[in-house]
């Protein structure tokens, strides 16, 4: 009786599908999700067409998918999904997205939006916390949909951008670009140490705290231009 009781305690283990197309990237999704002891990865796909082939086939409880496929649009896939799958919890995973796509993609029925970048071990916890209802979303990415309900915030964004210097800019693309230290210290024809700190200083004035923040952030008030 005790064993049965036990058993029932244990919560159900949280089946997870991933559509990426960037090897590295969901190899480390897949690595830091594998480690939590309630989240198991069942099947991933690295384009559109498969990801839809695994949308119609599989059984999972959340779906993480990216944006920017080689072959076609994740938001079509996260629209496929919501339709097909009402009990499924779908979440966007990217390294940029623009205003109109995070709102597209809560509109095709995505209930989360973290942007890839260092810290994919927290991903477990926004799996769990969207299955217990909530809407993750990176904190950057929230305060930028704020932003859409308060116009006057641009002006001080604005403000912001016109404190980056001229290299600060330059460091800026460049990670946009994804490049590293070392290999933005080459360009640049400075030290790795110098590139740190022009890195912690937009890291500063952007007020984010990772690379996929910092270019979310930027990209969204028109400093760069990313790939659509």
């Amino acid at each position: 009786m005790t064993e049965t009781s036990s058993a029932e305690a244990t919560p159900p283990i949280i089946r997870v599908a991933i559509i990426e197309d960037d090897p590295a990237a969901l190899e480390r999704i897949t690595v830091a999700l594998e480690a939590a002891p309630d989240i198991s990865v069942i099947a991933t796909a690295p384009n559109a067409a498969r990801g839809k082939a695994l949308i119609d086939s599989c059984a999972f409880d959340v779906l993480l998918c990216d944006l920017g496929l080689p072959d076609g649009s994740g938001m079509n896939l996260i629209r496929h999904a919501s339709q097909k799958h009402a009990d499924v919890d779908i979440m966007v995973i990217t390294i940029f997205a623009d205003q109109d796509k995070v709102l597209g993609s809560i509109k095709a029925g995505a209930r989360g939006y973290l942007l890839k970048d260092e810290r994919f071990d927290s991903f477990a916890e926004s799996i769990r916390e969207v299955r217990r209802g909530g809407s993750p979303i990176s904190p950057v990415i929230a305060r930028q949909l704020l932003k859409e309900f308060q116009p006057h915030e641009q002006d001080a964004d604005k403000k912001g951008l016109e404190l980056l210097s001229k290299r600060e800019l330059e460091v800026l693309k460049l990670l946009a670009r994804g490049f590293t230290f070392v290999e933005i210290g080459d360009i640049l024809k400075i030290g790795r140490s110098t590139v740190a700190t022009y890195v912690k200083n937009i890291y500063q004035k952007l007020e984010v705290n990772s690379r996929a923040e910092a270019v979310f952030e930027a990209s969204s008030m028109g400093v760069i231009n990313m790939p659509r």
